[in-house]
């Protein structure tokens, strides 16, 4: 029994030894595991601050570098501030404007002059042909013949390089006109467009209004056409893109009231010049032609005192009808120069020879573009040389 009783206690003394080492054994293990998990933690917190400084002194690099890449970006801004489209002087613009029309003409006559070796009338005859296709009309085309050919004996011509030169001479002489200049230097004048729809009369009144205006003058428009729609309208567009003032009436109005209440306009606000528009009218319709007059009739009688300048406008491209247009307006007032509109647009830039020549009357004024600067002042030897150039 004593014997039993040792046995049993010996053995729970033994297992509470056991349990003891495993419990020893636990808290060791568990000691190792922090102490494990410590160095990972300190060492994880090293890299976290690592990277953190990394970090921070990436961003403090970034800082420091930002200013000069805005600084970068700021010098390229004012580079391209300085490159610009570069200004293209009035001759230039002219030469690209008369591209077309250089095709048409001089570099035919090239292409006709390479092939001759002499002078005779084969030559000229394909010259004329040139001429005729180019809208410069038959009349005017066998003046310029003639006066080539007189030059030719003359100045006894026998290189066929040298046509080139007479001719560009010839035009020269026909398009040459005293009267040529626009002038709008009197106080007060009046400027009246006329011509059909289409051709460009009311852009080229806003153009006109628009450097009247940057010279210093005190401008005004008259929106007397008052039957095509949306004249108006157009007309107040340019006027406040030009900053000017504008006298209207509604729509269908009488044109002569619009030009009336204009000119009273003009006198009381003391307007160096008075710009007006009239209806679009159709040179084969007399009642049209009639209210013109009228119109006319009304600036004389209330405006005697301002210079009066009356400018056609005709589309270059429409070509021997611009002719057409412009004999028959003559026949209604008299008309103190023309407007070449859309030269640009055409291979038959002869049209300009055709209608000088026929109707008598000087180009004033061609427009070789839809900027305001291409709206020119006709100058016959730089267009000539633009066109033979």
């Amino acid at each position: 029994m004593f014997k039993k009783f040792f046995k049993k206690n010996q053995k729970e003394e033994i297992q509470e030894e056991v349990k003891e080492v495993a419990v020893s054994e636990e808290a060791v293990q568990e000691e190792i595991v922090l102490e494990e998990n410590e160095e990972v933690k300190e060492e994880t917190v090293e890299t976290i601050e690592e990277v953190s400084l990394d970090t921070s002194i990436e961003e403090e690099v970034q800082l420091e570098e930002k200013p000069q890449v805005d600084e970068v970006v700021e010098k390229e801004e004012i580079i391209e501030d300085k490159t610009e489209e570069p200004k293209i002087s009035l001759f230039e613009r002219l030469k690209q404007g008369l591209s077309k029309a250089k095709q048409g003409i001089t570099d035919r006559v090239d292409q006709v002059l390479k092939s001759y070796t002499k002078v005779d009338d084969d030559l000229l005859e394909e010259i004329e042909e040139i001429l005729i296709t180019a809208d410069v009309g038959v009349d005017t085309t066998m003046n310029i013949i003639e006066k080539l050919t007189d030059a030719i004996k003359t100045k006894k011509i026998t290189n066929p390089q040298d046509v080139k030169g007479e001719l560009r001479l010839i035009i020269e002489e026909i398009l040459t006109n005293e009267n040529s200049t626009l002038d709008v230097s009197h106080k007060p004048t009046i400027i009246l467009m006329v011509g059909v729809n289409g051709v460009g009369k009311t852009t080229t009144i806003g153009k006109l209004a628009s450097r009247y205006k940057k010279e210093g003058k005190k401008v005004l428009i008259a929106a007397g056409d008052t039957f095509r729609a949306a004249a108006i309208d157009q007309l107040e567009v340019w006027a406040k893109r030009s900053d000017v003032d504008i006298i209207k009436h509604q729509e269908g109005a009488d044109p002569g009231a619009v030009i009336f209440d204009s000119i009273k306009a003009a006198k009381a606000r003391d307007i160096d010049l008075l710009i007006c528009d009239t209806a679009g009218r159709l040179h084969n319709k007399a009642n049209l032609m009639n209210e013109l007059s009228k119109v006319f009739k009304i600036v004389d009688r209330e405006y005697p005192e301002a210079k009066k300048e009356v400018l056609l406008v005709v589309d270059a491209t429409t070509g021997q009808n611009a002719v057409s247009q412009a004999k028959s307006f003559k026949q209604v007032c008299d008309i103190t120069g023309l407007v070449l509109t859309k030269l640009d647009g055409t291979a038959k830039g002869g049209v300009v020879l055709a209608v000088k020549s026929e109707v008598d009357v000087p180009v004033k004024l061609i427009g070789v573009g839809e900027k305001i600067e291409d709206l020119q002042d006709f100058d016959a030897k730089a267009f000539s040389e633009a066109l033979f150039g």
